[in-house]
């Protein structure tokens, strides 16, 4: 499934879109692996002045009455609860909705209200389909923004993650994988980035190990980290030495200011936590380089889950919470 982004990505590059209404703000409400898209459209459009948002949640914020942003449902299933509310919310305050899915309830409501619609490929689970959604978002984003048309770095991340991940796991992005998988057994991952494209990297990170390894994994950012969570591994040094250990993500991109950060930070923790890892992005654009930070935690949480014996692809909890629901 990993090994399918690279075409992923390509696919997303061919697609032409549906006429969508345009608007100066794109609210994409999602969860999980199908929510994170707009995180990524929100980085992407974020570095070009477009506004785009992500929503993960029931309902819909109360400030969506005043803006009225066109709102991105991004359903992978169709059938998510959340997203699902979030179009309900729409209809009654009349604002513009497009849809993103392979189907189920979304398509439906999709197709008996006229919304503009992206069905994208089925059959695989939601956080696989990364690039299709990804790719799906930036072109809906663009057909109703400033954005421009996505393609060429959609053609540009193709590339780029096709390189790290190579044929039948010779890729340079396994070796690097094998190493960070490795340093983490029997710890819990920390993976620390900043702001723009490592951000939502490193959000993807925690969320893989979440889903595909089944281990906690957490996530934060700098410089926001340096005024908080610092002081948490100071003050914890030998009780986390040996059960946590920390993964910088890093970008050519980043403020020298926050590269300044990060060197006086890995300093200070050097006896609290262990850094197993320091993964730099790849590529041009911001697209590109939030994908390469990301695709190594894919193949890193793959490998943890190897290593412990764990399936990656089923998520039996959160079938058992829907089933409750």
């Amino acid at each position: 499934m990993i090994e399918s982004l690279p075409a992923q990505y390509r696919w997303a590059a061919e697609l032409a879109g549906p006429k969508v209404p345009d608007s100066t703000t794109v609210l994409v409400c999602g969860m999980g692996g199908s929510g994170i898209s707009g995180d990524f459209a929100q980085v992407v459009a974020g570095g070009v002045g477009v506004d785009v948002r992500a929503h993960k949640d029931y309902g819909l914020p109360a400030w969506v009455g005043s803006i009225r942003p066109l709102i991105l449902a991004v359903s992978y299933s169709g059938n998510t609860a959340e997203t699902l509310s979030a179009v309900d919310a729409a209809r009654v305050l009349g604002l513009d909705v497009a849809v993103i899915s392979t189907g189920g309830e979304l398509a439906r409501i999709a197709a008996a209200e006229g919304y503009p619609a992206l069905l994208v490929p089925a059959g695989l689970q939601p956080r696989a389909a990364l690039g299709y959604l990804v790719g799906a978002a930036l072109v809906m984003v663009a057909s109703a923004t400033s954005l421009s048309n996505p393609a060429a770095m959609l053609v540009e991340t193709a590339q780029a993650t096709a390189d790290l991940l190579g044929t039948e796991g010779s890729g340079r992005g396994h070796e690097q994988a094998r190493a960070i998988a490795g340093a983490l057994e029997s710890r819990t991952a920390v993976i620390w980035g900043s702001a723009g494209p490592t951000e939502v990297a490193a959000q993807r990170w925690a969320k893989q190990l979440n889903e595909n390894a089944k281990t906690p994994a957490y996530w934060s950012t700098m410089p926001e980290l340096n005024h908080n969570e610092l002081v948490g591994w100071d003050s914890t040094r030998r009780e986390l030495y040996g059960s946590a250990g920390i993964v910088l993500l890093r970008d050519e991109g980043e403020r020298q200011e926050v590269s300044r950060r990060f060197d006086l930070t890995v300093e200070l923790v050097r006896e609290s936590a262990p850094i197993i890892g320091e993964v730099w992005t790849v590529g041009e654009s911001v697209l590109a380089r939030a994908a390469t930070a990301s695709v190594i935690g894919d193949l890193v949480s793959v490998y943890v889950a190897e290593a412990a014996g764990i399936d990656p692809v089923p998520v039996d909890v959160i079938t058992e919470l829907k089933d409750r629901l």
